[in-house]
């Protein structure tokens, strides 16, 4: 039996096979388009994901249910001791916060890591914690170690159109109708919990 096996979500980046490589368990992220409920990577690949989006079809983001992660969490206990579980950060979706009320029932065998990832930098923090476990490291000490870290990663996103920061309700119909006639493109920057925007250019060069 392993003593602490590491599950992430889909948010980290991973496919299902590089998961599988790496003994990671893998939850994937719901979304809807048009109503219709898709899991990344499983119902839906990346490629059909941005030509729907592409088309303009209406997409929503969801978290996991309560239901996939006590199973998900349950069949990995059938042959571990204890989880470290890596969402995306609590900063862009209560998937975190859903998760660490779940986790208060498993006595401690479920450690819900919060240190605010996404993206590339989840994904490193999977790999951090495999090689934490590897060392010998239990899972509330690999989630401690984690969270100590949460501030020494930035993502910086540029934007190649303003449309979906209106959708969001980041910014106004008027700064995104200014913004695309001057030609603006948007650096964002992922910090901690925040995501704030970085600078605005004119161009993307």
């Amino acid at each position: 039996m392993n003593p602490v096996v590491i599950i992430t979500d889909s948010n980290s980046g991973m496919t299902s096979d590089e998961a599988k490589a790496l003994g990671v368990g893998l939850i994937p992220m719901p979304f809807y388009i048009d109503e219709q409920l898709y899991y990344e990577g499983v119902s839906l690949s990346q490629e059909e994901f941005y030509e729907k989006l592409e088309d303009d079809h209406e997409i929503k983001t969801s978290q996991p249910s309560p239901a996939d992660l006590l199973f998900a969490w349950d069949e990995a206990l059938k042959n571990a001791e204890s989880i470290v579980y890596i969402p995306m950060s609590s900063g862009l979706s209560s998937s975190c916060e859903t998760a660490a009320m779940l986790a208060l029932d498993y006595d401690g065998k479920v450690q819900v890591v919060n240190n605010q990832r996404v993206s590339v930098t989840q994904r490193q923090s999977v790999l951090d914690a495999l090689t934490l476990a590897q060392s010998g490291k239990t899972a509330a000490q690999i989630k401690e170690i984690l969270e100590a870290e949460k501030m020494e990663s930035s993502i910086y996103i540029t934007l190649d159109t303003l449309k979906y920061l209106k959708k969001g309700g980041r910014i106004t119909p008027a700064a995104a109708a200014i913004g695309t006639v001057l030609g603006l493109k948007p650096v964002l920057q992922i910090n901690g919990e925040k995501l704030d925007a970085y600078a605005k250019v004119r161009g993307k060069r």
